[in-house]
């Protein structure tokens, strides 16, 4: 099944391009570079083929958690890690997964963290390196990079089935090299680069319509064998508009760390 939809792309300029994080000091002022509304075509894959995470780079899965609130972290982050481990070690065949961020996104303009409405992958080549020297030191970082380690995300809705603004993709098979756009990303703290995608005819968008609480879909953010990023984004799209629901999810991004050729759909 196809649908209409929107989303918002980048688009390219002369100059660098940059996101500013808790600008001025204040948690949830985000300052974003120029952004353009385009309609797309949106495959729901409810009644289509399912991507493959080898060549597609995005699966998804029925993976129910035990973990049913997601407020303070300290009661639930210890369990929910074991859980997406497991899933990654036995999905994608990732022999050590290392879990170093989660975020729970509400579609509420009062809310901290909202979905984020941009085309977009996590990390630049310079970014996923200067990542994973941040979050193992350079000693063990260099270890890492003699072999064949990536980051992925794992998204999951919360309390209840999305009813609006899901979570699209787009496949990488057809997304023109020329189509990136590196883009700043500054946060009070420290610096890092993320990439933004620019609007191409050419690109074919899936989702998963109504995903619930047990469901999950896994995604590749950067990998140094050189698989594809996947271009991701909220959509601007209503399922049910006689259903009043605020769409509520958590991601966790993971660094994972491969046997050579252990990669499987």
């Amino acid at each position: 099944m196809t649908r209409t939809a929107h989303v918002n792309y980048h688009v390219h300029a002369s100059g660098r391009q940059a996101f500013e994080i808790d600008a001025g000091g204040i948690v949830g002022n985000l300052i974003s570079p120029e952004l353009v509304d385009t309609q797309i075509a949106l495959h729901d894959l409810r009644q289509g083929a399912a991507p493959n995470f080898a060549t597609d780079g995005v699966a998804f899965a029925r993976s129910p958690s035990t973990v049913k609130d997601f407020g303070e972290k300290d009661a639930w982050q210890a369990t929910y890690n074991a859980e997406l481990t497991d899933l990654l070690k036995r999905r994608i065949n990732a022999q050590e997964v290392i879990i170093f961020d989660h975020t729970v996104r509400t579609d509420d303009p009062d809310a901290t963290r909202k979905p984020a409405r941009n085309v977009h992958s996590d990390y630049s080549v310079k970014g996923a390196e200067q990542r994973l020297i941040d979050l193992l030191g350079a000693e063990d970082a260099a270890e890492w990079a003699t072999g064949h380690y990536a980051f992925a995300n794992v998204w999951r809705p919360i309390s209840r089935p999305i009813n609006s603004a899901p979570l699209g993709f787009v496949r990488p098979s057809s997304v023109a090299a020329q189509d990136w756009i590196t883009l700043d990303l500054i946060y009070p703290d420290r610096r890092g680069s993320i990439m933004g995608l620019a609007a191409n005819d050419r690109h074919e968008w899936i989702y998963q319509s109504k995903m619930t609480p047990d469901e999950v879909v896994f995604f590749n953010i950067y990998d140094n064998a050189g698989r594809p990023p996947v271009a991701h984004s909220a959509i601007d799209l209503v399922e049910d508009p006689t259903v009043i629901s605020i769409r509520q999810s958590i991601e966790s991004r993971t660094l994972v760390r491969y046997q050579p050729e252990a990669l499987h759909a």
